[in-house]
């Protein structure tokens, strides 16, 4: 009984402690997950092949991991850079000249490296605000979209992304018990996730898309 009643008194103290944690800098890990989606415009039309070759937009979103580091600076008024290792994706109905291709539905993943840079405030104790700009580096993508070009054109279509760096924003809210913290977002880009230009057309064809996701992670404060 001792033992146990030494043991429930340590772990209240350390409880106690932990949610007394309140600096003015925080440096720690995150991880969590992004459900994740790509929409824009729909249709790609190429005047060599006579093909409508379309990509209509899914409302299904894709489940992908998202971990790395925060800084914070700051109590009631903060900034908060973070530097992220993010999957997301999206996919995509296909259509030839008005029919759904065989493949019924393309999945397209990419794996990012993200720079979030967000302006917060602390509404209460525990409860904080935070908004600001991010900028996404693309760091690989499955190659699903040029695959399925191939496919319908029987081509070899040297689809390729142009852009390899997108420029968004996130924005959501936080809770902090201690050294733990849980945040929620939404994030959204201004500039296309997925451009892509066809070699093979006689005249320029461009694919472009944007990326939207909603994102929830756990955090630990080392320090």
């Amino acid at each position: 009984m001792k033992n146990i009643m030494i043991a429930l008194c340590a772990m209240l103290i350390s409880y106690t402690a932990s949610a007394q944690y309140d600096p003015a800098f925080r440096f720690g890990i995150k991880a969590g997950a992004n459900l994740s989606n790509i929409n824009g415009s729909n249709d790609l039309s190429l005047s060599q092949t006579s093909t409508a070759f379309n990509f209509k937009d899914n409302d299904n979103r894709s489940l992908g991991f998202v971990g790395g580091v925060y800084f914070r600076y700051g109590k009631k008024f903060y900034i908060q850079p973070e530097f992220l290792l993010s999957q997301k994706g999206g996919q995509f109905n296909v259509f030839e000249n008005g029919v759904q291709n065989s493949e019924g539905k393309v999945d397209v993943r990419f794996s990012n490296f993200d720079v979030p840079v967000l302006f917060g405030v602390r509404l209460v104790r525990f409860l904080r605000i935070n908004v600001g700009p991010m900028a996404s580096l693309r760091l690989s993508s499955n190659g699903k979209i040029g695959d399925s070009f191939n496919d319908i054109t029987g081509d070899n279509a040297n689809a390729e992304f142009r852009n390899r760096v997108a420029y968004g924003y996130q924005a959501g809210v936080g809770v902090d018990f201690g050294r733990l913290s849980v945040d929620v977002r939404y994030e959204g880009n201004f500039t296309d996730v997925a451009k892509i230009n066809f070699d093979n057309a006689t005249t320029a064809s461009q694919f472009g898309k944007k990326s939207n996701l909603f994102q929830a992670t756990l955090g630990y404060a080392i320090f």
